[in-house]
């Protein structure tokens, strides 16, 4: 046979055993991790990327918006230098010693392919085109995230080359002219830094006026201004309806009759939200449930529908629309949760003091 023939042939799958099945190493799936650990739970851990994977496509030197106390994990202090909140780098490093402080054992660069339920056990398939395990269970966890790939547009050109659901590395944008569809934090804020980044930056969003209450108090006042000024090009109001490889043009929300504005743009970046992947929640037969698509679960126990199927930390909420409610500073209690469940004990509170704070002001 030849090589060629070897590669495109996966190799058969191995049978290996262990009691949990974590999926996802995310922040709330490296805190599940060590509290296993603690708990003498036996378990396996899988990410189809990296440690960290969603924040990793943050673009360089980004800052949370939640204080560092907020995201910290595991009983882990997370410190800054300055002080301020961690960028992107800064918390990646934290997640790395986290993992290396307990070692923890991560199957990174190792999708889960598929969840097989049977009578008293489960079979998690791991692995790519070539090589592939089979993993029995009693427990499975999916701590997957909720913001998997872009929303679409659903316009012509989208699929353009110069058409981005991410901000990259400012620099490559210096000198160009961007326009920027959407009007909440992360437009904003790429918005902001690509135009102290020397971009010509404009921005498309289909309200008239910025969402107050969808944009942090120290981005908010800066925007405005720059807007006010005419720093930034102003095209609130808008909706795009077509992109072609030298501009994006726009429709007026209030008058379908006006003609439709041809604004030149180099790169087009579309900060509209992000859509979770639900092939997992499906393949194990998790209920999924309303617009968003959240998997139905016990907040007790965090459980879902399937006995032994259970979800943690932004999963739960499904695809989020523009208004995030869930996010990691207020799923720290997940993690006690599906341990007590596991192990038949009464879970550990989390700080009252602490929950009472993120409900009145959430950072992220």
């Amino acid at each position: 046979m030849s090589s060629a023939a070897n590669r495109s042939t996966p190799s058969p799958a191995t049978d290996r055993s262990t009691r949990v099945v974590i999926v996802g190493a995310g922040p709330i799936g490296i805190e599940l991790a060590v509290a296993l650990q603690r708990a003498g739970i036996a378990f396996e851990m899988f990410d189809a990327g990296s440690i960290g994977q969603t924040i990793s496509w943050w673009a360089p030197q980004t800052r949370w918006f939640s204080s560092n106390e907020r995201i910290a994990i595991a009983g882990v202090p997370l410190q800054t230098v300055d002080q301020t909140k961690a960028t992107r780098e800064q918390y990646l490093n934290y997640l790395r010693s986290v993992v290396t402080q307990f070692g923890l054992r991560i199957h990174t660069h190792t999708p889960v392919l598929d969840i097989q339920r049977g009578e008293d056990t489960m079979t998690v398939i791991t692995g790519g085109q070539q090589v592939r395990q089979r993993w029995r269970c009693r427990e499975v966890v999916l701590a997957i995230g909720g913001t998997d790939f872009p929303r679409k547009l659903e316009i012509p050109g989208e699929d353009l080359p110069h058409v981005d659901g991410y901000l990259r590395e400012t620099h490559r944008y210096f000198g160009r002219r961007v326009l920027i569809i959407g009007g909440r934090n992360s437009a904003i804020e790429a918005a902001l830094r690509l135009h102290h980044a020397g971009a010509q930056v404009s921005i498309s969003y289909r309200g008239e006026e910025l969402p107050v209450d969808g944009i942090k108090y120290w981005l908010l006042p800066e925007m405005l201004g720059l807007l006010k000024a005419g720093r930034i090009g102003n095209h609130l109001g808008t909706v795009p309806v077509e992109i072609t490889p030298q501009s994006v043009k726009l429709r007026s929300i209030n008058d379908d009759s006006a003609p439709l504005r041809d604004v030149p743009a180099d790169d087009v970046l579309s900060l509209i939200g992000y859509e979770q992947e639900k092939s997992l929640f499906r393949a194990a037969g998790v209920e999924l449930v309303d617009t968003s698509q959240r998997p139905t679960h016990d907040p007790v126990t965090m459980q879902t529908n399937i006995p032994g199927i259970y979800v943690a930390g932004t999963a739960v909420a499904g695809t989020q629309n523009s208004k995030y409610k869930t996010f990691l500073e207020n799923c720290h209690d997940h993690v006690d949760r599906i341990v007590a469940h596991l192990s038949g004990t009464a879970p550990e509170s989390v700080d009252p003091e602490y929950m009472k704070q993120v409900a009145a002001q959430p950072e992220s």
